[in-house]
């Protein structure tokens, strides 16, 4: 670990700190000239391949946007490649699977050996720690099973997830070999990011909205608690974060993960008492509030922390990433207004509380 005493790591362990920390998920994205300056001679998946452009990527979105973590420049698809499922991003479209899976038989033909392929990420990890030192701390990532499974089974993302859930109640048996199969490849994938200098994992499910809450816990919380658990023994923090789990909160405290994230669906201050002493909870602006006018940027900022009343463990970040014509100008004001209002606030004393 790069910055184990940042103030985003010792927020994410619900201890003291001198201002409400702030990061952004995709705040490495279209939005900004820079990265837009990189993308029109690379490829999304030639950067991600490439340490030294990711590496480069992640540092000038950290640095220019004055936030307290650097988000490793990845994406979340990465780990099915090695898997033996090839994806190719379609303009507008977003990911697509060439060949995705439809039953037991596929899912047999998985790899899960070839994790050590995936150590371009952790390259870029070793080189945005050692460029920010003490400095900033890196957050590395993986998606979720759940979320990975999804697009190996629809093809893309999806409104509905009927082939997702088609299989999840027509065959429980595969379904559960899928998340086991996706979860050893995860294990090894995060673990070495963690060795490579990652300060704090997250785990993006991004879809997971899409379950009832018993399905959640039938289906996916078994397999999610595995991979919560044996990431926790890397020594780094996890976050784990869906968007649309309003409902789903009592279950996702099941995963101990230190941090959860929510989306702008549920006030903060409810999410905070949904959860409990035990867990602190990343969020939850709305990206589209950033459209805004600044001077709204900066009420609703100050909303969401009001809301989370400098409980220990708070984790400012939108509900989700960063959307592509995102004024520039309006994100640096709520990284200010982040860290100005809440520095006058007076923070909890955190509670340590063993799982």
């Amino acid at each position: 670990m790069s910055a184990p005493d940042s103030r985003f790591v010792r927020a994410c362990r619900r201890q003291p700190v001198d201002a409400t920390p702030v990061w952004l998920m995709r705040q490495a994205g279209r939005y900004m000239p820079e990265y837009r300056k990189v993308r029109k001679q690379h490829t999304l998946l030639e950067i991600c391949k490439n340490p030294e452009l990711a590496a480069d990527v992640t540092i000038t979105a950290a640095e220019r946007l004055g936030v307290d973590a650097a988000i490793i420049f990845a994406d979340l698809l990465l780990p099915l490649e090695v898997m033996g499922l090839e994806f190719e991003f379609e303009e507008h479209e977003g990911p697509k699977i060439r060949n995705p899976l439809r039953d037991a038989n596929g899912i047999a033909q998985l790899k899960t050996d070839r994790a050590s392929e995936l150590g371009y990420v952790a390259e870029s990890v070793q080189l945005v720690a050692r460029h920010f030192g003490t400095r900033l701390p890196v957050i590395g990532f993986c998606g979720a099973p759940f979320t990975l499974a999804s697009y190996m089974i629809e093809g893309r993302g999806s409104r509905n997830y009927v082939e997702t859930k088609r299989m999840m109640y027509s065959d429980p048996e595969a379904w559960d070999e899928l998340m086991r199969r996706i979860s050893r490849v995860l294990v090894q994938y995060a673990a070495e990011q963690v060795k490579a200098g990652a300060d704090a994992l997250q785990i993006f499910d991004s879809w997971v909205g899409c379950l009832s809450p018993t399905d959640f816990t039938r289906f996916v919380l078994p397999h999610t608690k595995v991979l919560v658990a044996e990431l926790k023994a890397t020594g780094a923090p996890i976050i784990y974060f869906g968007t649309d789990t309003a409902t789903l909160l009592p279950s996702i405290k099941q995963t101990r993960a230190e941090v959860i994230g929510v989306d702008w669906r549920i006030p903060i201050n409810d999410a905070f008492e949904t959860l409990g002493d035990n867990f602190g909870v990343q969020g939850n602006l709305d990206p589209v509030a950033l459209f805004a006018p600044e001077t709204e940027v900066r009420r609703q900022a100050r909303d969401v922390l009001d809301r989370a009343g400098g409980r220990a463990g708070h984790v400012f970040n939108l509900g989700h990433g960063i959307l592509p014509d995102t004024p520039v100008e309006n994100v640096i004001a709520l990284v200010e207004e982040v860290h100005a209002y809440s520095a006058k606030r007076t923070h909890a004393p955190a509670r340590t509380v063993a799982f």
